[in-house]
């Protein structure tokens, strides 16, 4: 009988909040004409983590209650980050590239009816719908900790089922190497999808791609919620990708498909600035972004507002377990 799969990660908390490298990231955004400088001045102090917005204006979620198991190799006792904040502070560029963006601008977004497709280099492509989404496996809550490129990083207890559950059903054949997945295009839903200004520049619909090794990981989750309920519009709702020894941009959101091919798919940051984001974005304190390092990270917890405290980094998020995925890889060369 294989021993059951124990998380290496052990998290320290440090109250801390975010730091402005937000303004860094959104420069290449900037220099492309895509963010205005009006824009960034107006909003740069809230984006970049310095503030927040009052209750009152945050946008009212109520998400529907999970049924769930919590397996204590998963319930890591270190102090969450809150709701409130996950839920408020984003990176969702299809809603708007300010942080608080997505919470405002996805309060009318549907996600029932949904449909996720699973086809291309499978014995059994199939689709699910929005119920499926929740009651075709078994769900678990994993506390995982997330780690921005931006270098800030939160403590999230997701809700979902391993995606090589989901792949076993489909049965990838011998010549599938790859994994793509695929967020909504619904422009009418989704402002940044209308304007290339609002929504940065990118090319949508926003496409990810994981090796197939690192898609069947233990680890690697189809997160439907957090918090106990359903996920918000805002943090990916209905469904949405957990990598969490990889950075954020990773983790795509709102997902429609997911494709098993013989090809490494394109990646939407990748195609915007390939010489900044990689294909595989493990998280690595050894290798900085060129604007940035990545020695250190904000983490955003209880702590106070104005706290500056960091802590340091960790190879592949504290998540060593995935290191011998990348067994006699140049790290610094495959980014």
């Amino acid at each position: 009988m294989p021993k059951p799969f124990k998380p290496s990660v052990k998290l320290t908390d440090n109250d801390v909040t975010n730091e402005d490298v937000y303004k860094s990231r959104r420069s290449l955004l900037k220099s492309m004409g895509f963010v205005g400088a009006s824009t960034l001045l107006a909003k740069s102090a809230g984006a970049a983590g310095w503030f927040w917005e009052d209750e009152e204006e945050k946008a009212a979620f109520k998400g529907k209650a999970l049924e769930f198991s919590q397996p204590p190799e998963f319930q890591i006792t270190e102090t969450r980050t809150p709701e409130d904040k996950v839920t408020s502070y984003n990176n969702f560029y299809e809603f708007g590239t300010s942080k608080d963006a997505p919470a405002k601008n996805a309060t009318e977004f549907q996600t029932n009816p949904w449909t996720l497709k699973v086809d291309g280099m499978v014995k059994n492509p199939i689709e699910l719908d929005h119920d499926a989404l929740t009651k075709r496996f078994p769900l678990e809550e994993r506390i995982y900790r997330l780690r921005c490129v931006e270098a800030w990083s939160m403590v999230v207890p997701w809700i979902g089922f391993e995606l090589g559950a989901l792949l076993k059903q489909v049965e990838p054949l011998m010549s599938a190497k790859y994994v793509a997945f695929e967020t909504l295009y619904d422009p009418e839903q989704m402002p940044g999808q209308r304007s290339r200004f609002t929504g940065g520049g990118i090319d949508y619909p926003y496409v990810e791609g994981l090796r197939l090794d690192e898609a069947m990981h233990p680890l690697t989750l189809m997160s439907v919620g957090l918090y106990g309920k359903t996920l918000p519009p805002q943090n990916g709702a209905p469904i949405r990708l957990v990598v969490p020894w990889k950075y954020g941009f990773k983790s795509i959101k709102s997902i429609v498909r997911i494709r098993l091919t013989d090809k490494k798919p394109p990646t939407t940051w990748n195609r915007l600035a390939a010489n900044e984001y990689g294909f595989y974005a493990n998280v690595n304190p050894n290798v900085s972004h060129p604007r940035w390092s990545q020695a250190s990270e904000r983490r955003i917890t209880t702590g106070g507002l104005l706290a500056r405290n960091r802590i340091d980094t960790q190879m592949f998020n504290g998540y060593s377990e995935v290191a011998p995925l990348y067994k006699d890889m140049d790290l610094s060369r495959y980014y």
